[in-house]
């Protein structure tokens, strides 16, 4: 059963889909121990809006019939931005600007 994305803000609140097989009647799915609220759900997606969380936790899906297996969801901080270069530019832009910055992944 994947899930897309597979990743997301420690913060929460973004919308995930879980597919599989004998997915309808979806009463909770959960990342790690916290449910998520669940927007759709049919025999094969389900849509919900994830908690917040941190590191690597199993989600799951509960329906009738049972709890499927888990599979990983991982959670990331927001990047840092580092430096802009140029720090300023004409007003009718068009001027080429990069952005330096790190990802932190803190599993």
């Amino acid at each position: 059963m994947p899930i897309s994305p597979n990743q997301g803000s420690r913060l929460g609140g973004f919308a995930a889909t879980l597919t599989g097989t004998g997915l309808a009647g979806a009463t909770v799915v959960r990342f790690g121990s916290k449910p998520a609220t669940v927007t759709a759900s049919s025999p094969t997606p389900v849509s919900v809006v994830a908690p917040s969380g941190a590191g690597v936790v199993d989600t799951t899906v509960t329906t009738p019939g049972g709890t499927s297996n888990p599979v990983p969801f991982y959670y990331v901080l927001p990047p840092v931005i580092l430096d802009v270069s140029p720090t300023s530019g004409p007003l009718a832009g068009g001027s080429t600007v990069t952005v330096t910055g790190r990802l932190l992944y803190l599993l």
